[in-house]
């Protein structure tokens, strides 16, 4: 039995009837097919057909994103999600306008973490993002250290996104700079944690969809896409 917010979401919002399919994920690879056996106001009645679980994605993607102002964040975490990044790590960069403290931060780390759950649904993912806790630069400058790969997307790099090798399986960590870019102290850090730099393309992206286009294009290279 479906219950609760998602029971109402598939009874009132989608008007699911009996005899159509709905699959059901707990976020971590296991998924449940299920057929409506009936409906009823804010609950379904589901009959299990197959259960199956599929193993974690790879190689991993980390996007280490610089905090946008206002919502921006949140649409930021929507579109990197829907593209498929597996971790999302809100980064306190120099110049990002946006900051952080106190209480702010344990608000705002569960306000990305349910637009991350809320377009994973969307996007009918069995694997669900983790959204981490804030991360300084020396906490972003360690996991590109731990990488299988760690790129820096810069709109003045020599070589395009779409020319780097994605390694097979590991961690790749994709670094989104703020509005006003990422500073020299920050590049010159993360290049000496073993990051390389790379371009998306002849424009320059906002720092809220940068990061799910370079998502896509990595992705597009694996057989994550296949």
């Amino acid at each position: 039995m479906l219950r609760g917010p998602e029971g109402k979401h598939a009874s009132t919002v989608r008007r699911l009837t009996p005899g159509e399919r709905v699959d059901l994920t707990d976020g971590a690879g296991l998924i449940a097919e299920c057929v409506v056996a009936a409906a009823r106001p804010a609950e379904l009645d589901l009959t299990v057909c197959a259960r199956r679980a599929e193993p974690p994605p790879q190689p991993r993607i980390a996007v280490l994103q610089a905090i946008p102002k206002g919502d921006r964040g949140e649409l930021a975490v929507e579109l990197i999600t829907e593209a498929g990044a597996d971790i999302i790590v809100p980064w306190a960069a120099e110049r990002s306008v946006a900051v952080w403290r106190g209480d702010r931060a344990a608000r705002s780390v569960a306000r990305w973490t349910s637009a991350a759950q809320q377009a994973a649904k969307q996007s009918r993912r069995s694997w669900f993002p983790e959204v981490t806790r804030q991360a300084d630069l020396a906490a972003a400058a360690r996991r590109i250290s731990a990488a299988a790969l760690a790129i820096v997307l810069d709109p003045d790099a020599a070589e395009p996104l779409a020319a780097v090798a994605v390694p097979a399986e590991g961690e790749v960590v994709l670094v989104v700079g703020p509005e006003g870019g990422i500073s020299p102290a920050e590049n010159d850090a993360f290049l000496a944690a073993g990051a390389v730099t790379s371009r998306l393309g002849p424009t320059v992206m906002r720092a809220s969809s940068a990061g799910a286009v370079a998502v896509g294009v990595l992705l597009s290279r694996t057989a994550r896409w296949a």
